[in-house]
């Protein structure tokens, strides 16, 4: 049996290959002959992870297109059909949101160990880039599946994050109107929010993901030490010219570590999925049950936990002179400030492995100052207290960036090996 399958496969990839002769050195390329430093460890499974969520919302998404009806009249009772009418609906529905929220979870943590082991640092401050666009797109991405379901936080979220484009001096109350396509949120609002949900931001995030695996396989992948292996000695018994510190990531990487990943990721989100799809009202917030009503204000209005930290310092910086755009500035300066981070870092060390006591204590404040924020910005922010330390910890978020060249410079490091090591 085991005989006949692999003379079956050899004769279908002989067959294919003979039709696209491009596509077998293309495969080996990014999987059999795309060498990955033999060192990585379990900061290195939230890439695959977050492939694997993207392929959930896109298959899952797929399905709950098939109900939806994408208008102000029909949004809200075409969600709770999907829920109590269709069959395994619910199961579809809470997959799409819960996978939401997982995917934020695992694109922060990706971005966390790229900082910590400098994965940014030259020749790959092009992945670390288009990374940062993917990050842009699925926040914009997010935000709008969160409007689809036309509940009460799905309303005033939208009415009042599209506002926020009102306070540009000239252009801005046009701008809003242009985005909602209404005065209010509404039909076109809906339409055209449905039609970049489904269409052409996931067509956008597909390419982007394709750019961002091409430009990393270009360059290879970094290592918690920071150690190219290319520079180290030749030769494995995989191939002669292969670095002795890297292994194929086909098929060890995706059998050997991510399979196990994967499998333990799906357990947990099984357990959620099944026992706490809400989270607690974080991942679907309870106000969300109740159908939108133009004329009810919600008691607090907020948005999805994965936008709190950027909400909270919108909320916190005061409106000098009467102008709000101070706040909305803030708020993009904090998002657009990583793209800068390559060029901010001057450390000769990449991983903070190596680096000095200073460096993890910057590190950690970043950390801190972000989850404490997200904090904030989930909470009524009606507490004094909250919005003085939100300040601070809104001016210790960017004190981070703005000083990194100082610091990263000034901090002490350790000596790097010349080769990659297998200590955690």
């Amino acid at each position: 049996m085991a005989n006949f399958l692999t003379r079956t496969t050899t004769n279908v990839m002989d067959w294919v290959n003979a039709r696209a002769p491009g596509m077998m050195p293309f495969y080996r390329k990014h999987m059999t002959e795309y060498y990955a430093p033999k060192n990585f460890n379990v900061w290195y499974y939230f890439g695959s992870l977050a492939t694997v969520v993207l392929v959930n919302q896109i298959l899952t998404g797929i399905f709950l297109t098939m109900h939806f009806k994408p208008s102000a009249a029909e949004a809200f009772s075409s969600v709770e059909y999907i829920m109590r009418d269709v069959e395994w609906g619910w199961l579809i529905r809470y997959m799409h949101s819960t996978g939401a929220s997982l995917f934020f979870i695992v694109v922060y943590l990706h971005m966390f160990r790229g900082l910590m082991y400098g994965s940014y640092q030259k020749p790959r401050e092009l992945v670390w880039v288009i990374g940062m666009v993917l990050y842009l797109v699925l926040m914009a991405e997010a935000f709008m599946g969160y409007v689809l379901p036309w509940g009460q936080m799905s309303f005033w979220g939208a009415k009042v994050i599209i506002s926020l484009f009102g306070a540009i001096p000239v252009i801005g109350n046009g701008l809003t109107e242009w985005i909602m396509g209404d005065y209010l949120p509404g039909d076109a609002t809906l339409n055209r929010f449905f039609a970049l949900h489904v269409i052409a931001l996931p067509l956008v995030l597909l390419l982007l993901v394709v750019l961002h695996l091409g430009a990393l396989h270009e360059v290879g992948s970094n290592n918690p030490d920071g150690v190219d292996i290319k520079k180290g000695p030749k030769g494995n018994r995989w191939s002669t010219t292969a670095p002795a510190d890297g292994i194929p990531f086909h098929p060890y990487y995706t059998t050997g570590k991510d399979l196990f990943g994967v499998g333990f990721f799906l357990i947990i989100a099984a357990f959620i999925i099944f026992f706490e799809p809400t989270f607690g009202g974080l991942f679907l917030e309870h106000d969300n049950f109740t159908e939108a009503n133009r004329l009810v204000t919600p008691e607090h209005i907020k948005p999805t936990w994965y936008f709190t930290p950027y909400y909270a310092m919108l909320r916190v910086v005061p409106s000098f002179f009467a102008i709000k755009l101070w706040g909305v500035l803030v708020m993009f300066a904090a998002i657009a400030v990583l793209f800068l981070v390559p060029w901010l870092d001057k450390s000769p060390v990449k991983s903070y492995r190596y680096r000095g006591k200073l460096s993890w204590a910057m590190l950690l404040m970043l950390a801190v100052c972000f989850l404490w924020l997200g904090k904030i910005g989930g909470g009524p922010g009606t507490d004094p207290a909250e919005t003085i330390i939100g300040r601070v910890l809104t001016f210790l978020y960017f004190v981070f960036f703005i000083t990194m060249p100082i610091w990263t410079k000034l901090d002490r490091t350790k000596p790097v090996p010349e080769r990659v090591t297998m200590h955690d």
